[in-house]
């Protein structure tokens, strides 16, 4: 595996990330599994729009920075060159509009 600069921990930026979007895709929904004769609910919690909203435009920097911190991370490790890390931020950075 390359890169190493950082430990890797860009990887738990998007970690943060997946679980925000599951936080936005179960809003409000029934659990699939809700525990049994708990004082547990058996719907996730619903946050209102504007809260969603702000997890939303979160999620979009988490990426970014992700990006960003993978595509650094192998440039000071040696991976990449100056023209390839630019090369490949732009492609990663592109790859998120899609």
């Amino acid at each position: 595996m390359s890169g190493g600069h950082f430990d890797y921990n860009q990887y738990r930026i998007r970690d943060i990330a997946d679980s925000i979007e599951q936080v936005i895709k179960n809003n409000g929904k029934t659990k699939e599994h809700p525990i049994e004769y708990s004082w547990e609910s058996e719907y996730h919690y619903e946050y209102p729009p504007e809260v969603i909203e702000k997890f939303k435009e979160g999620l979009v920097i988490l990426k970014l920075a992700e990006v960003y911190a993978q595509r650094i991370d192998w440039l000071l490790s040696g991976d990449d060159g100056d023209e390839t890390f630019l090369e490949r931020l732009k492609e990663d950075l592109d790859g998120l509009t899609k």
